[in-house]
């Protein structure tokens, strides 16, 4: 009998590649042919399920984005959620999360100059809030009880703030080891937390005080 092949499975195989390859040689370097031989497949296989290397840095993005998705899942009731460790699933603290930051960064470097992938940036840029948001409301008992204007704030503040932290450990993997990037992660939810509840109304925090009691 021939050898049924999974279709998904070898296009996530060789996106998986891509992303590696990209991590350690940049973008530029990351060739077909490269991709390619440390994929273990001749270029023609990879040409059978990808027209160009774009596609390929595409089928990366969104193979990452549904490996983060699944880790930045929470668990439990809302306002539950151990936020700093589930927040801390997006950042580079062991090689694999690594490899997926050091994509994003060489990614990110392609997107001024190209309108395809200004849009799935910009596309992947809305999942991320999304994906944070959903953290932050399982995180916070009080987080449905911010104005909109606030949880906006905090939001955006939370997602630059990991942007941040993941350009620096790229850039300079040694200064950011795991406790590090962990410990500044905990001291910026204290802080956006803090301020959050200082904005709320008096009555939204009696409410939150007493769902908590």
């Amino acid at each position: 009998m021939p050898k049924i092949v999974d279709h998904e499975q070898r296009r996530d195989e060789i996106a998986l590649v891509a992303c590696q390859v990209v991590a350690r040689y940049g973008f530029e370097q990351a060739t077909i042919v490269r991709i390619a031989r440390e994929a273990g497949y001749t270029t023609g296989m990879v040409a059978h399920y990808f027209d160009t290397k774009q596609d390929i840095i595409i089928a990366a993005l969104r193979l990452i984005l549904r490996r983060i998705e699944e880790r930045l899942t929470p668990a439990g009731a809302p306002g539950q959620a151990d936020l700093l460790a589930l927040l801390s699933e997006a950042l580079p603290l062991d090689e694999t999360r690594y490899i997926e930051c050091a994509f994003w960064i060489a990614f990110w470097g392609q997107v001024p100059a190209d309108k395809r992938l200004k849009r799935i940036n910009a596309w992947l840029h809305r999942e991320y809030l999304r994906l944070f948001e959903r953290c932050l409301a399982h995180g916070w008992a009080a987080w449905r009880q911010w104005p909109a204007t606030t949880q906006e704030q905090v939001l955006r503040s939370v997602v630059t703030f990991i942007n941040g932290i993941t350009a620096s450990t790229v850039a300079s993997r040694g200064d950011w080891p795991a406790a590090r990037q962990s410990g500044q992660l905990r001291l910026q939810l204290e802080m956006l937390h803090s301020w959050a509840m200082s904005t709320a109304s008096p009555g939204a925090l009696r409410k939150t005080r007493n769902a908590s009691a």
